[in-house]
């Protein structure tokens, strides 16, 4: 994972906070008994920067949300949200001495984990899958755009089959030549019976209903067999159209999987961001009762 100078500046800055605050930790823990290091001083401030951390990391989704929040660089917001977000968890831990304590304070350590957890690998899904989409989905398309192309292309693959069996085809042209020349041709209707076939059986199917399972043009190693033992069964003059499909279903192929990756992409957001929420909500109380009693 290539990291670029800014991002060597937060890591830097980190690493400096987190060894400080373990050189402070330390013989403080060796001094405090069991259980009682969140109420000693050094404590208590361990809890209200980690506490502050967590609430510099909620706030980007509110400068998200909010269209005229403009404090700061977005880059700025999100290297921070990420690595100040990061530290939050041994600032608490330090502040509750490892000890998870009661329910609250279970729950709290619990979430708190699991949000850093689920942000840590909303940033590896972040910086990995951009460059798997490059890869192995080329023909990139907006994702908002996806259902459109993908009824452009089921057009485009009936445009395909008209240029075989319409009107202007290539079936009533042979007929007309065949006719004119009184002679017979090989391009026949019954020589083009397996495309008409494998369109209404795979190709239609596979166009119209994409996230079915089980179709067999979704793996592209089958795809290319059978299209493959298609041209073998129809006249060459054919041909042309047997690849214009197979291009088509490529590309609807990619679509698919451009759409998984999409939804793995942001869908670790639908677990961060409740549960983000939820625990500073529950933080702030557990502050509140923690001062007052």
């Amino acid at each position: 994972m290539r990291i670029d100078s800014t991002h060597k500046k937060w890591l830097i800055a980190s690493l400096a906070i987190l060894f400080a605050a373990i050189a402070v930790y330390v013989p403080c823990a060796w001094r405090a008994s069991a259980g009682s290091m969140g109420g000693t001083a050094v404590g208590l401030t361990f809890g209200i920067v980690g506490f502050a951390f967590m609430a510099f990391a909620g706030l980007l989704s509110a400068r998200k949300k909010v269209p005229v929040w403009r404090v700061g660089r977005a880059q700025t917001w999100m290297r921070g949200h990420l690595w100040l977000g990061l530290l939050s968890l041994p600032l608490i831990l330090f502040h509750a001495g490892f000890h998870f304590g009661g329910p609250l304070t279970t729950v709290l350590m619990i979430l708190l984990i699991v949000v850093v957890a689920s942000g840590i690998f909303g940033a590896v899904l972040q910086h990995y899958l951009p460059s798997v989409m490059t890869g192995e989905a080329p023909l990139e398309t907006i994702f908002e755009q996806i259902d459109r192309v993908r009824g452009q292309l089921l057009a485009e693959a009936h445009d395909c089959m008209a240029g075989v069996y319409g009107p202007g085809g290539l079936l009533a042209a042979a007929a007309a030549r065949a006719a004119a020349e009184e002679e017979e041709t090989s391009l026949t209707e019954e020589a083009v019976a397996p495309l008409r076939n494998f369109y209404a059986a795979e190709v239609r199917p596979s166009l119209e209903n994409p996230h079915a399972r089980g179709r067999r043009l979704s793996d592209p190693a089958d795809a290319r067999t059978m299209f493959e033992g298609l041209c073998a069964l129809v006249p060459h003059e054919v041909h042309g159209a047997v690849k214009d499909l197979e291009e088509i279903c490529e590309e609807a192929r990619q679509l698919r999987k451009q759409e998984r990756l999409h939804h793995w992409l942001h869908g670790w957001l639908m677990l961060h961001i409740p549960l983000s929420l939820a625990l500073l909500l529950l933080g702030a109380a557990h502050a509140v009762m923690a001062l007052r009693y």
